[in-house]
């Protein structure tokens, strides 16, 4: 399958078009993530699931010198091969799995998944697994978009609240350890002009959408006026008793 470096959900940092701003603004917000993400790695083995084209991989690896190895895991076959060609070394190494079917009797100290969960129909199921999958006194990082998405966006598959996320931790016994808040505003004329976010990757039905579903329509309602027209996005990292 072609690397689709246009979509929506994959950004390819190489192959960005200097006049998307706001392709180039979505990026800074997925690596200033990736850079707290490195803030909380630990020593030992690194997960990265859900890694796309492996350069927020590469970026915690090379922020960590003590880390043993990091390991990008991503169910899309053309994004691992490009990760491969492009961040692996020595350290990195690249898998193409899916998530929840990815095993490994080891366990890692740390694990990073960002915008990950948002776009599985079992997100409970598969941040479950992750949990399963850290060492003990291990750290989890992950990430959700707080305002909803899947109004707008037809590859997430759940709404999610900071309350939400706050207590998927929770319920994993896992204790919060440090967070981080983005905001990112979007002005819907440039948005609907824009090749990365223009009609073909948002959801192309969407007052049926909201037809079919006026509770929905409500929420966006809602949330806009309490927002604005912003996206807001919580990054959490959690850590495993020992």
């Amino acid at each position: 399958m072609e690397l689709d470096s246009d979509s929506l959900e994959r950004l390819v940092p190489e192959r960005m078009d200097p006049a998307d701003l706001a392709g180039a603004a979505t990026l800074e917000l997925h690596l200033e993530r990736y850079r707290f993400a490195a803030g909380q790695v630990r020593p030992g083995r690194l997960l990265d699931l859900a890694c796309g084209v492996g350069y927020g991989t590469r970026l915690m690896a090379d922020r960590n010198g003590h880390l043993e190895s990091a390991l990008g895991v991503d169910i899309a076959a053309a994004a691992v091969q490009y990760a491969l060609t492009h961040y692996a070394d020595e350290r990195v190494r690249f898998l193409c799995c899916d998530g929840m079917s990815f095993e490994d009797a080891d366990g890692f100290d740390t694990i990073v998944s960002l915008e990950t969960i948002e776009h599985v129909p079992g997100p409970d199921a598969l941040f479950a697994r992750l949990v399963a999958l850290l060492r003990p006194g291990g750290v989890l990082v992950s990430s959700v978009p707080v305002t909803p998405s899947v109004d707008l966006n037809p590859h997430h598959l759940r709404d999610f609240t900071s309350a939400d996320f706050r207590r998927m931790g929770r319920e994993n016994g896992l204790v919060e350890r440090a967070e981080f808040e983005q905001v990112q505003r979007v002005n819907p004329l440039e948005l609907m002009r824009g090749k990365r976010f223009g009609r073909s990757n948002l959801r192309p039905d969407l007052v049926r959408y909201y037809l079919a579903r006026p509770s929905a329509a409500l929420t966006r309602l809602r949330t806009t006026l309490r927002h604005g027209f912003a996206a807001r996005y919580l990054t959490l990292a959690w850590q495993r008793e020992a």
